[in-house]
């Protein structure tokens, strides 16, 4: 496979066989990803892969969580409190796709609440890695945490494997924090569920479009 192919066959998947990855491939597609380019070589990125009774014992906290309804501070905002509405009508967009896939209406909200916490387990996958970084650092980090996220990606489409990276998990910083034993001065980024597609599952079949590239590109001769 090349880079080109890579990129084309990415997306986030939420539906996972039950089928583990080997410990060692996770640790491989960890190191390589560091590769990433980074301003300054800082290298802001912090990983911890989940696995096997960690993250079984992951699950079962968030499943709690979420049954007594706890909530917790965010570590930051997910979208912009401000948002253009043609960024927004993207969002609403997907979210209609996926739901509609899965057969769950507008006005069904406890349905899709029910699916949503999906979230919290990984979306039934059997890893996940999760990036946390230095509270001081600025964005021109956070965009490093990206490239390093993306290189993590494209390397598990290569292995045959399937991803979602979640941002969603900053909605539950403290529990994730504590769980894995952050030091005080880094922060969640996010967490990225990884493991092999079940191609059966109808979230799967959503498709994210793309805005045209007259809405964003300029070449300048």
């Amino acid at each position: 496979m090349d880079v080109a192919d890579a990129i084309r066959a990415r997306r986030s998947v939420r539906g996972y066989l039950d089928r583990a990855v080997d410990p060692a491939l996770l640790r491989q597609l960890a190191l390589l990803s560091a590769r990433a380019a980074t301003g300054g070589n800082i290298q802001p990125w912090h990983v911890d892969i989940v696995h096997g009774e960690s993250m079984a014992r992951l699950k079962e906290i968030m499943a709690g969580k979420i049954e007594r309804r706890e909530t917790e501070t965010p570590g930051y905002d997910i979208y912009p409190k401000e948002m253009d509405d043609r960024y927004r009508q993207r969002t609403f967009a997907i979210g209609e796709e996926m739901y509609g896939r899965l057969g769950i209406p507008r006005d069904d909200r406890k349905a899709r609440a029910i699916w949503f916490a999906r979230n919290f387990q990984f979306f039934g996958a059997p890893a996940a890695y999760f990036v946390t970084v230095d509270r001081r650092m600025g964005p021109p980090q956070w965009a490093d945490l990206g490239m390093y996220l993306q290189n993590l990606m494209l390397l598990a489409v290569e292995e045959g494997l399937a991803t979602c990276p979640q941002e969603c998990w900053a909605v539950y910083p403290q529990t994730v924090e504590a769980f894995l034993e952050v030091p005080a001065e880094r922060m969640l980024f996010c967490g990225v569920a990884i493991g092999y597609e079940d191609t059966d599952d109808p979230a799967n079949l959503t498709r994210s479009a793309r805005a045209p590239e007259e809405e964003w590109l300029r070449i300048l001769a």
